[in-house]
């Protein structure tokens, strides 16, 4: 199973990393839930949260305006027990117009060969 989990975190990185929705789509479950390091309206705890592969494809139609030439790099997938997370570097320009370089990780949980869950972390300013 760890290379079929390999081959799944290779794709999407790769898909992530273009901005390929449809195959980001193709990885993950039809009840993917993607819990944003971004916080809610109203200022709730736990982020925005994704639900479903509408609600991410939307958040990527609305990204480009947010960040442009975001590039993930130095990406590592991490086991532990039956979750894995994942550390990466993001870097790019921000909607102000400003460069941006940030540490990250993603704490995943994958079903039935796709990702089911992405809760995100990123360093803040």
């Amino acid at each position: 199973m760890p290379d079929a989990i390999d081959d799944l975190f290779r794709r999407f990185g790769k898909a992530f990393n273009k901005a390929d929705v449809e195959e980001i789509a193709a990885c993950v479950t039809d009840d993917f839930e993607w819990r944003l390091n971004a916080g809610a309206a109203g200022g709730a705890p736990g982020g925005r949260v994704l639900r479903g592969k509408d609600d991410l494809r939307a958040h990527f139609a609305d990204k480009s305006k947010a960040h442009r030439e975001a590039r993930f790099s130095e990406a590592r997938i991490h086991r532990s027990g039956d979750k894995l997370f994942g550390t990466f570097r993001v870097t790019g320009i921000d909607h102000a117009g400003k460069p941006f370089d940030r540490y990250g990780i993603d704490l995943y949980e994958v079903r039935d060969g796709k990702i089911a869950l992405k809760d995100s972390y990123l360093k803040a300013d």
